[in-house]
């Protein structure tokens, strides 16, 4: 992926950042900026946006895209094993080191190290992981001998860091480490035009894996995911469309089979709730009464009668709302 000389030439993340909303066609740039550079970066964002994705692209798209890509979960990580998985330990340094073991340092040499939730690190551990990005080396638990890495870091947080430094629970020194080059991953309800391209996207992923035939999604069921305002944002949505496609019965998933997987809203009081506006609840409610009577707009059974409205009247709705049968 890069030139001789070590230039990396003009990529696209595209495959990995999922979208075509001008937020996501901001951080694409950005990534790609980024990629060109060994600076460490600090992707910042809410749970599930994201944000090790944008750590793989900026990975993949580097010059150090042959080399070893390691993630790792700081938030997973029992206080008493982190510098051993970080740092390695020597055979004898503590009990059961029977071996050797390199740790994600050195096992991520001439690569990236993705540290996710790096805000829950042991004071401890953020003072050895100082120490690494100044001066690029590193010891082994159990060993007096410094060993040289080169590893880019990328670390990520949904924490205010600069909040955590004020109180007294992040050093610093380490934050304006980590700071060189922050990265603002937005929430999905900030790109609520890139989730019909998202949710048919992990729907092609979840046919595949199921071995089914679906064919996207009806309108009333875009309608209602696009309403939705996904505090679990993106990972989230992928684990509704999953549900869905395990569920459908059809080839195409409706809103009846996403509307109960839903988390409400206001459960989540820390996030803020996107009302659908009058014109997004009148499309919705119109095309729920057109799919659940198959499209037929007259008749004692048809979307009219259910709706209270004659014929002619429903039609020039479904035109001024550009409700049209697809598919």
């Amino acid at each position: 992926m890069a030139e001789p000389g070590g230039q990396v030439k003009g990529l696209d993340p595209s495959p990995l950042i999922v979208g075509e909303s001008a937020v996501i066609a901001e951080l694409r740039q950005t990534i790609d900026m980024v990629a060109r550079t060994n600076a460490t970066v600090l992707v910042l964002g809410e749970t599930g946006t994201g944000k090790e994705l944008v750590a793989r692209a900026i990975h993949a798209y580097s010059p150090r895209a042959p080399r070893p890509f390691s993630a790792l979960n700081c938030a997973a990580l029992p206080p008493t094993l982190a510098d051993s998985e970080l740092f390695g330990h020597d055979r004898g340094a503590f009990t059961g080191a029977h071996v050797d073991r390199p740790g994600r340092f050195e096992s991520a040499e001439g690569g990236t190290l993705f540290l996710d939730e790096v805000g829950e690190l042991s004071t401890e551990a953020q003072a050895k992981l100082l120490r690494i990005l100044q001066e690029r080396t590193l010891e082994r638990i159990g060993s007096t001998r410094s060993r040289s890495v080169d590893v880019r870091v990328v670390a990520a947080t949904n924490r205010n860091l600069a909040r955590s430094v004020a109180d007294g629970k992040f050093r610093a020194d380490l934050f304006y480490r980590l700071n060189v080059f922050p990265i603002q991953v937005p929430p999905l309800r900030k790109r609520a035009s890139d989730i019909p391209i998202l949710a048919n996207h992990f729907l092609v992923e979840a046919a595949a894996r199921l071995g089914k035939r679906l064919h996207g999604f009806t309108e009333s069921a875009l309608v209602t995911l696009v309403a939705h305002s996904w505090p679990g944002n993106v990972r989230e949505l992928r684990n509704i469309v999953e549900r869905a496609a395990i569920l459908a019965q059809g080839t195409r998933i409706g809103a009846e089979e996403c509307t109960p997987m839903l988390s409400p809203d206001d459960d989540h009081e820390d996030t803020p709730v996107r009302l659908c506006t009058l014109v997004e609840a009148e499309r919705l409610h119109i095309l729920r009464a057109l799919e659940r009577t198959r499209w037929v707009i007259e008749g004692a059974s048809g979307a009219a009668n259910v709706l209270g409205v004659n014929a002619s009247t429903l039609r020039s709705k479904m035109r001024k709302l550009g409700i049209s049968r697809r598919g």
